[in-house]
C-alpha cells in the first residue's frame, strides 16, 4: 500500500521542478489541456487540487486517489516548491470516503483536505476555489489573480512522476460508464482508438448506441470510435442513440437558435441556476437567448459576457422548462467573439445569497438527466492494456501544435519524444505511448505500430 511510501519529497528548486514537467509533456488532463508548467510559473498563495470529480459516472480522480495516495501529495509539493505556495488543498466530496481516509493520516502540517457538498458543478475551478477558499474569481480572469492555481488529481500524479522518474504522460486513466458490458476505470496508452477502450468494457449493450466523450454534462459527442484517446479524455460514455443526452448533441446550430426563438419564455430560470452567475458574474443567459434572436435587445457588452460562461451546461440540462441550450447559443456566440478578438471587461457583483443552495446536488441531477439504469460504479483495474496501433494527435493541449521530431520508418521507444514544442511557444511534447514503427507522420497526427 502506498500508505507506507515516503510522503516527504526532495528539496528541489523551482525551475528544476517546471523543466521537468514541460519536459514530460503534463497538461491539465481536465479536460482543457493547459500546459502544466506554464501555471507552475505563477508566484501564489495557495496550491488547490481540484478533486470533486463532479460529473456524474466518472469515477477516475476519486480511485486514484485511494490507490496513489502518497504520490498525489507529494506532487502537491512538489507544486508548491514550484509556485511558492504556501498553503496545498485538496478539495474533495465527503462521499469519497476511502479517498478521505487514504489521504488523512499522510497529510503534512501546510496540506489540508477540504471537503466538499456532493453538487454540481462543484469541480469547475472557479466554483471550486469559492467554495474552498472564499475567494470568488472574477469574470474573464484567472485564478492566479486571487492568488490561487487549481490542477486536477490526475495532472498532480504526472507532475510528481514526471519530477521523481523523468516519466513522461504515456498512458490516461479513464471511466467507459453506462451500456457497457462491464463498466469500468482504466489506464490506456494515449494514442488507443475509443473502438478498442469499448472493446475492453465488453462492448455497448444496446443496438444503436450514442458516444459521449466526457461526462454526460460538458462532454462531447463522438462523431467516431477511431478517435483515438488523448491526454484529456475523461471517460467514454454510452448511452442509447435515443436518450435525451445524445438526442440533444446531435441538434445542428440552426435548430438550436430556432428553438430557442420559439418557445423562450425569459422565465430567467437559467441565470437563476447559472452558476457563474450566482458567485457574482454579470452572465445571464436569459439575457443573451433574448438578444441573439431579438437584435434590438442586444448590446455589446451584454454579447461580450457570453465568453464567461463555463459551458458546465446546468441552463440546458437542469434548469430549462422547454428544451433551450442556452450553452449552445453562448458557445456560439464565444466563437464569434474570439474569431473577432473580441475580450470581456466587466464587474465583479455581489455573489447572491441563495448561491449555495442553488447548486444542483447530483442525485437528483442523475435522475434529472436520465442516467440511473445507466450509472455504474466502474472500479478501477489493475490490469495492463495495451494496442499494436496509436495515433498520437499533435494538439493535445491549448497552445501551438507539437512538431513531429520523427519520421516516418523510424523506430521508436515507450516515453520517446517525437514531436516537440518550439522554445517559448505555449504547448506540450508529445511522447510514444508503444515501442513500435512509426508508419505515418502528418500535420495532426503520428501513427505508431507496435513491432
Amino acid at each position: 500500500m502506498n500508505r507506507a511510501l515516503n510522503t516527504t519529497p526532495p528539496d528541489l528548486d523551482a525551475q528544476t521542478i517546471r523543466e521537468a514537467v514541460r519536459n514530460a509533456g503534463v497538461v491539465g488532463a481536465g479536460g482543457a489541456g493547459f500546459p502544466a508548467h506554464i501555471k507552475l510559473q505563477a508566484q501564489i498563495e495557495t496550491f488547490l487540487v481540484n478533486a470533486a470529480e463532479c460529473e456524474p459516472m466518472l469515477k477516475v480522480d476519486q480511485q486514484l486517489m485511494v490507490q496513489q495516495s502518497a504520490r498525489l501529495i507529494r506532487g502537491v509539493q512538489y507544486a508548491m516548491m514550484a509556485t511558492g505556495a504556501r498553503e496545498g488543498i485538496i478539495a474533495l466530496k465527503e462521499k469519497y470516503q476511502p479517498a478521505i481516509n487514504a489521504l488523512t493520516p499522510l497529510l503534512p502540517g501546510n496540506i489540508r483536505l477540504h471537503i466538499l457538498p456532493d453538487v454540481y458543478p462543484a469541480g469547475d475551478e472557479v466554483l471550486t476555489i469559492w467554495l474552498a477558499t472564499g475567494r470568488r474569481v472574477p469574470p474573464a480572469a484567472l485564478p492566479v489573480s486571487v492568488g490561487v492555481v487549481v490542477n486536477n488529481v490526475q495532472t498532480v500524479l504526472n507532475i510528481a512522476r514526471a519530477v521523481e522518474q523523468n516519466y513522461p504522460v504515456t498512458r490516461r486513466t479513464l471511466t467507459v460508464n453506462g451500456a457497457v458490458a462491464k463498466p469500468l476505470t482504466l489506464s490506456v496508452p494515449v494514442g488507443i482508438s475509443l473502438r478498442e477502450v469499448l472493446a475492453l468494457a465488453g462492448g455497448a449493450t444496446v443496438d444503436e448506441p450514442g458516444f459521449i466523450n466526457g461526462g454526460p454534462m460538458m462532454g462531447s459527442l463522438i462523431a467516431s470510435l477511431d478517435t483515438p484517446v488523448t491526454k484529456t479524455t475523461g471517460g467514454l460514455l454510452v448511452l442509447p442513440k435515443s436518450h435525451p443526452l445524445i438526442q440533444r448533441r446531435m441538434q445542428d446550430e440552426r435548430t438550436v437558435l430556432s428553438v430557442a426563438r420559439t418557445v423562450c419564455e425569459q422565465c430567467r430560470l437559467c441565470t437563476d441556476l447559472c452558476p457563474r452567475h450566482l458567485i457574482g458574474h454579470e452572465l445571464s443567459p436569459h439575457l443573451l437567448v433574448r438578444a441573439v434572436n431579438f437584435q434590438q435587445t442586444a448590446t455589446p457588452q451584454l454579447l461580450l459576457s457570453a465568453l464567461t460562461c463555463s459551458e458546465c451546461n446546468v441552463c440546458e440540462s437542469v434548469a430549462c422548462p422547454v428544451g433551450i441550450s442556452p450553452m449552445r447559443i453562448n458557445r456560439m456566440l464565444k466563437r464569434e467573439l474570439r474569431a473577432q478578438n473580441q475580450r470581456y471587461a466587466g464587474p465583479l457583483n455581489p455573489a447572491d445569497e441563495m448561491a449555495k443552495y442553488r447548486l444542483v446536488p447530483v442525485k437528483r441531477l442523475i435522475a434529472k438527466l436520465g442516467l440511473t439504469p445507466w450509472y455504474h460504479d466502474a472500479p478501477l483495474s489493475d490490469a495492463e492494456f495495451s494496442t499494436k496501433t496509436t495515433t498520437l494527435l499533435l494538439r493535445q493541449h491549448i497552445g501551438m501544435s507539437a512538431v513531429p521530431c520523427v519520421q516516418k520508418g523510424d523506430h521508436v521507444v515507450r516515453g520517446q519524444r517525437v514531436a516537440d514544442i518550439p522554445q517559448g511557444a505555449l504547448g506540450a511534447p508529445v511522447h510514444a505511448s508503444i515501442d513500435g514503427l512509426v508508419t505515418d507522420v502528418t500535420d495532426q497526427a503520428i501513427t505508431v505500430v507496435r513491432g
